[in-house]
């Protein structure tokens, strides 16, 4: 395959993974000075946006076509579940962002405040400001932040920043307590509310229910120094919160069903599947055999987990599973024997 700057150099047709933004709207503008003709495709994977102005921004600013797909049940099942059963938690993110860039265009635009001067200069409409510079990506999995007033570690999170987690201090006095049931290491079946009785079935339609349970009682928010494949370091916000959830209600049904041994083994398969996903190496050799290997370990990775989500903690109340490797006789400090 031949490099970017040399595909984008021969005036062709181009295909733009186009969000919206500071950055896609500057390359889009970019591409068309290069007299090429751009494709924007823009994929929904849970991300509150509006679609049709983000089509109508992409026209405008010279696109010749726009494709806008809903991928948000691909995402969760095909992206997420393997992340779920990986244990990795705030490196599942990276699964679903993705921002094209174009070497020959950065190599130009070498900071922020330049791309916001090339916006202003090709009238290209823009929604970050020199005061709110930080950069956002958003699914269904999770927002982060990253830039700006977070470059200096000294600095607090604004808390305009918490746009999917409730403060803990403003979350319910009253716990919600939730059934989840889960096969082969993903919840396949339902999710049960005890308090309402309120089963969400499909994977979408749970995923999207236990963002607003957790949400709501401000669970899933890290703030961490990440280390960057380029060696780099970054303050990051992220916000996961169902998850969170889902993170805690498998590493107690796989503590319940799966052998000690197996587990440590994808206990470091684990920090592999991390570090493919965070470096964006989600193709090839290396990410199918981890990816089989986990699939495998799951298979009797199966039952029920109650819990409670309060006040940012997620709480496991009771565990139960038909293929157990458990066994409450053999463990009593009551039962005679050997």
């Amino acid at each position: 395959m031949p490099p970017i700057s040399d595909t984008i150099s021969s005036k062709g047709s181009v295909v733009l993974g186009y969000s919206g933004g500071l950055d896609t709207s500057c390359i889009l503008r970019w591409l068309k000075k290069q007299d090429n003709d751009v494709i924007a495709y823009l994929a929904s994977i849970g991300q509150k946006e509006d679609f049709e102005e983000a089509r109508k921004k992409a026209l405008k600013l010279g696109a010749k076509k726009v494709f806008i797909e809903d991928v948000s049940r691909g995402f969760v099942e095909k992206f997420i579940w393997p992340a779920i059963q990986s244990s990795a938690l705030y490196d599942c993110y990276l699964l679903g962002t993705s921002l094209t860039r174009m070497p020959e265009f950065y190599n130009r635009l070498k900071v922020r405040n330049d791309l916001m001067e090339f916006a202003k200069q090709l009238w290209i409409p823009i929604l970050v400001t020199l005061k709110n510079l930080w950069s956002m990506d958003e699914n269904l999995m999770h927002i982060s932040y990253e830039a700006a007033i977070l470059e200096n570690p000294k600095n607090q999170a604004p808390a305009v920043l918490y746009m999917k987690t409730q403060e803990v201090a403003k979350a319910p006095n009253t716990p919600d307590i939730l059934e989840i049931e889960s096969k082969k290491g993903v919840p396949v079946k339902k999710v049960t509310n005890i308090k309402d009785r309120i089963t969400h079935q499909t994977s979408l339609e749970l995923f999207m229910y236990l963002n607003e349970v957790a949400g709501k009682h401000g669970v899933g928010r890290i703030d961490i120094v990440e280390n960057h494949f380029t060696g780099m370091k970054s303050q990051v916000i992220y916000h996961i919160p169902a998850g969170t959830i889902y993170y805690h209600t498998h590493l107690d049904i796989r503590a319940f069903t799966m052998d000690r041994e197996v587990c440590k083994i994808k206990q470091d398969l684990g920090l592999k599947f991390a570090e493919l996903v965070h470096n964006s190496f989600r193709h090839g050799l290396k990410w199918e055999f981890v990816h089989h290997c986990f699939a495998k370990s799951q298979e009797r990775v199966k039952g029920k987990v109650q819990l409670s989500v309060f006040k940012g903690q997620v709480y496991i109340l009771r565990w139960e599973s038909p293929l157990p490797l458990y066994n409450q006789e053999l463990m009593s400090m009551n039962t005679q024997g050997d």
